[in-house]
């Protein structure tokens, strides 16, 4: 396949093209500030609309994966007006150069699309967000879906990884930092998600391009788990001092913007039609030991 991976330097670009790459795929790999590690890298800014039609006409795509996007959530809620024009205006640029090139887009969506009242949503579940980063997420699937006869919004939750990407440091990588130079963390015990390994996630979007798979897709682990039990088990798994690890509740945090209490998301969908299953948060976290290891 010939890929173009949007926001190729991320936490989630960066992994699907490496594996993308080590399976053979001409990959086409986007980014704005920090150079892509894998794949061909192309400079791209969502905001200018020729630089995308740029980097459409040199990778002349026949799968696009559109990871990039401001993800910040509290700059999204002070800088309002910079969001829509990436996560939004930003998507549709992509969707419409799709449509022009007849290409299949993966769209990247998120749990913050749900107002976190219930949890485990479904793919049939009505969307309510309670930030404007969830908001301009939702909009950008509307975008796809209005532009776009075929398609597949994948929503996922809490990306960790073995390495920092584009400058910033994961939520497992920074416990693990912590924890290991001895210092507390505060962590809350009243959020919910469903934590998601980086390399598991590119795995089943990769699946997905290659079956080309239409409709939304919730693609996550499959635990449903709290920041703080999540961070727990980051320190059994790696033999840290979980003492360390205080409990908090959202109420606490000095954030600007709100956040949804259970966003977990229920991956029934994907894990009966996929190959590459969602996993376990245990496993996860194994995974990543491993991945962490093999980087010695």
């Amino acid at each position: 396949m010939r890929i173009l991976v949007t926001g190729g330097s991320g936490l989630l670009g960066s992994r699907i093209s490496e594996i993308a790459v080590s399976q053979g795929h001409e990959v086409y790999s986007t980014y704005n500030t920090h150079h892509s590690p894998h794949g061909i890298p192309i400079k791209m800014n969502l905001m200018d609309e020729s630089s995308c039609r740029r980097a459409f006409q040199k990778a002349n795509p026949e799968i696009v994966i559109h990871c990039a996007a401001l993800t910040n959530v509290d700059l999204c809620e002070t800088n309002k007006d910079m969001a829509w024009r990436i996560n939004v205006e930003g998507t549709r640029k992509i969707a419409e150069l799709c449509k022009r090139h007849e290409c299949f887009l993966i769209l990247i969506s998120t749990d913050y699309v749900f107002d976190g009242v219930k949890g485990l949503y479904s793919e049939m579940d009505k969307p309510s967000p309670i930030n404007y980063y969830g908001y301009t997420k939702l909009k950008a699937e509307e975008v796809v879906k209005e532009t776009l006869r075929e398609y597949c919004i994948a929503r996922t939750s809490v990306i960790f990884g073995s390495r920092p990407a584009a400058g910033k440091i994961n939520f497992a990588l920074w416990v693990l930092k912590s924890l290991k130079s001895g210092k507390r963390v505060n962590i809350v015990t009243d959020q919910v998600n469903s934590p998601t390994l980086n390399s598991n996630l590119a795995n089943m979007l990769l699946e997905v391009a290659d079956r080309r798979l239409t409709g939304i897709y919730h693609l996550a682990g499959s635990t449903p788990i709290s920041r703080y039990d999540f961070a727990t088990i980051l320190a059994e798994e790696f033999k840290l001092n979980k003492e360390l690890i205080q409990p908090t509740t959202l109420d606490k945090i000095d954030w600007v913007a709100r956040r949804p209490k259970n966003t977990s998301l229920d991956v029934t969908k994907a894990s009966n039609i996929l190959n590459n299953k969602p996993i376990s948060i245990r496993e996860a976290v194994r995974e990543l030991r491993k991945e962490l290891e093999s980087q010695r």
